[in-house]
């Protein structure tokens, strides 16, 4: 298992570590560990909700563009374009 030290950890901190810990019956030790364990869970599913969200957004995004038909714009169609090719 890894050492994890944390230097310079400001007194005020350290003592609502120790408050913590004290009130969930943990070392110090244990209540650091199971904090960095919630965090990095919880940032890893706002991630996962945060990839989910953008592929919808961009699912929603597709389904409301417009069709664009090259017609429109006085360009000739490209089945009959490819199929001239394959004459050739």
């Amino acid at each position: 298992m890894a050492t994890l030290y944390v230097r310079n950890l400001p007194d005020d901190l350290y003592a609502k570590l120790q408050e913590l810990a004290a009130s969930q019956h943990r070392s110090i030790n244990a209540q650091v560990i199971t904090l960095l364990e919630q965090v990095l869970t919880t940032q890893a599913q706002e991630t996962e909700e945060q990839k989910r969200q953008n592929v919808l957004k961009l699912l929603e995004e597709s389904r409301n563009r417009r069709r664009v038909n090259p017609g429109d714009f006085g360009l000739p169609d490209s089945t009959e374009l490819i199929r001239e090719d394959r004459d050739r």
